[in-house]
């Protein structure tokens, strides 16, 4: 056991591979020419550098394929983290890697192959054994030796693409994505015409929140092959995490057309039913679903997301707890604790539901990066100190006078869907939901962001794309909300580009907000929230940023709207947002709650609910469990 558990051991590749990319000066090139040539010899000088310490520093520590897997992958996020673009990210980890397999680095294309250093001596007929092995240990659930095993059989047979894909399909079952995302998209190279590689890739990438390239994977699937079912349900289940509901829809009635029984398409369409509001639908099509897997934990966390518990439901939580207890996979158990945890909060048994919670988020932990407090903290210390008051007043001049976009912002669980609701209901305002235009535009142009004023062709491309974003939501409406909750760290930037924008900043009790996330089982891309001291943290710097974009934004662009006065009297703060706005009253505001519209985030049951008062000062109830959250009590 103990040799199997220093094969996986991750720590130290994940350290030094943060090392060698923190030690590394490359800065990204910022025009052509002489500017260029000169990034030019800075990047060849920082390739000699890295081959150098890997030759001497790693190469001699004979890491398995997994390690040097793990070392690459810390090496390209933090590069990126710091700023370097994608293209010299990925020429450096291509020759990192090169350079760990033994392969001498050139600027040749990146090879698929193992070097012959990697694997001096073929056996296809010990290969082929130890991958039925492998098939073996997975049969029954060892995934850990299977891994082992299917390492082993690689190095005896490469180019054995079949031990290539059971090899991610095991890592992914443990939970090590990075891992199997390597592994699939080399097996991709190979075979090209795999549609079912193609869309363990896609369904991969979409619980990593990359909807995107998994859309256009699992396109290539059914491209290949179009009633593969399972390419198109997780096709249609990426379409529904993206607002997509009537493409997804289309997806899963033409699924159980050809199959009429399939669970995994009731389900699909269960949940469009509840986002859509449809809770009775969307409850019948759960209990049909599991009348045809009663084991799936996909169906028993649905069934108790659409109701608040009750004494009646026992027998459903009960079944729950068997379900998580009965060694599912980790991402599958973490999505079933935290549904208990709600049931647990619904009966009022706060103690058992923590541990829930708890659970829940320690096991997500599992597919997340280590949440980075040092560079949150830069980030907010490089917004503050680059927008100023005089930087916002010079840089909006030459800004769009359109006043159409409402960004309802705030920290996550702070009440900004049930603002957007309420908002969304008046003629003259619709709701597009957490549109991703501004994070995206971050994540592209953050080393400029960071640094100062926007250029102007850049400036213009933004207002240019936000403004074709906004039109496919406006429909006859004079204004469209976008409530995405990170544009806040944003506010600066967007207020240069659009001064004619209105701000709305929900502010929550500070251990409310930060409990309210901690129970809500979030990607894990949203790393943060996994951990009570990561989020206090995190919503530290998030008050820090806050408190300066009130300080530095003109008169009238920002409006603060304490979500428990908004519950308290949600007509008289209704009116006050509607007045601030330049709009006037309308009745269909007083019932929010009917409004018949899609809603995507976490809230969706919620703010189809009257107004209520139940997640107040709901941090009472687990105030010996608040640990580091104490310290927000100052904040309140």
């Amino acid at each position: 056991m103990k040799s199997i558990l220093e094969w996986f051991d991750l720590k130290e590749p994940a350290e030094i591979g943060l090392a060698l990319a923190d030690q590394m000066t490359l800065r990204p090139p910022e025009s052509t020419g002489a500017r260029a040539t000169s990034s030019s010899k800075e990047f060849d000088k920082a390739l000699r550098t890295l081959v150098t310490r890997v030759d001497r520093e790693v190469v001699p520590r004979r890491w398995n394929f997994f390690k040097r897997a793990k070392l690459a992958n810390a090496f390209k996020w933090r590069l990126l983290d710091k700023g370097v673009e994608n293209g010299l990210t990925d020429q450096l980890t291509q020759a990192l890697v090169l350079q760990l397999s033994g392969v001498r680095h050139t600027h040749a294309p990146a090879r698929t192959e193992p070097s012959p250093e990697v694997s001096p001596r073929r056996d296809p007929r010990k290969a082929q054994g130890l991958f039925a092995a492998g098939k073996a240990r997975v049969a029954a659930g060892d995934h850990e030796a299977a891994v082992a095993l299917y390492e082993e059989s690689l190095t005896l047979d490469p180019k054995r693409t079949d031990t290539l894909i059971a090899l991610g399909d095991a890592n992914s079952k443990l939970g090590r994505h990075a891992a199997a995302e390597e592994l699939w998209r080399r097996a991709i190279a190979r075979r090209p015409n795999d549609p079912a590689v193609y869309t363990s890739l896609g369904r991969l990438l979409s619980e990593r929140g990359s909807y995107a390239e998994a859309e256009n994977l699992l396109r290539r699937a059914l491209a290949l092959q179009p009633d593969f079912h399972q390419a198109q349900i997780t096709l249609a289940s990426t379409l529904v995490i993206v607002g997509k509901l009537a493409a997804a829809d289309e997806i899963f009635e033409k699924v159980l057309r050809g199959s009429p029984r399939n669970p995994d398409a009731l389900i699909g369409k269960a949940t469009i039913a509840e986002r859509q509001g449809r809770f009775d639908d969307a409850e019948r099509l759960f209990i049909q679903a599991r009348e045809l897997d009663p084991d799936s934990p996909v169906i028993c966390e649905g069934l108790i997301r659409i109701r608040r518990m009750t004494e009646a439901d026992r027998k459903l939580l009960k079944r729950a707890e068997i379900i998580a207890s009965s060694g599912i996979a980790g991402y599958q158990e973490a999505a079933l604790r935290f549904a208990i945890g709600k049931s647990q909060d619904d009966l009022g048994e706060y103690a058992a539901a923590f541990q829930s919670f708890r659970r829940g988020n320690d096991l997500l932990k599992e597919f997340a990066t280590p949440y980075d407090r040092t560079r949150r903290t830069r980030l907010v210390d490089d917004l503050i100190r680059v927008h100023t008051k005089a930087l916002l007043s010079r840089d909006r001049v030459d800004g769009s006078s359109s006043r159409v976009p409402i960004l309802v912002v705030g920290m996550m669980r702070s009440g900004t869907s049930l603002a957007e609701q309420i908002l969304a209901t008046h003629p003259m305002i619709n709701g597009a939901g957490e549109l991703t235009f501004w994070s995206q535009a971050f994540n592209t142009h953050e080393a400029v962001i960071r640094r100062g004023p926007l250029p102007p062709p850049m400036k213009g491309r933004l207002i240019d794309g936000y403004l074709q974003t906004l039109s496919r939501h406006a429909d006859a409406a004079n204004h469209v909300i976008d409530k995405n909750p990170f544009n806040s760290d944003f506010l600066g930037p967007i207020h240069c580009l659009f001064p004619g924008a209105r701000f709305i900043y929900m502010k929550r009790h500070p251990i409310d907000v930060c409990l309210s996330v901690y129970f809500q089982r979030f990607a894990p891309s949203l790393n943060f929230s996994m951990d009570l001291g990561d989020l206090a943290h995190y919503y530290f710097e998030h008050h820090r940023l806050m408190e300066h974009w009130r300080a530095v934004l003109p008169p009238g662009t920002l409006l603060e709207v304490p979500y428990e006065e908004l519950v308290a009297d949600q007509e008289g703060w209704t009116r006050k947002i509607l007045d601030f706005l330049g709009l006037d009253w309308d009745e269909r505001c007083r019932n929010f709650h009917e409004t018949e519209r899609p809603v995507m985030t976490a809230s969706f049951w919620q703010v189809r609910q009257r107004m209520y008062d139940r997640s107040v000062a709901r941090w009472r109830h687990y105030e010996k469990f608040l640990g580091p959250l104490r310290d927000l009590k100052r904040l309140a």
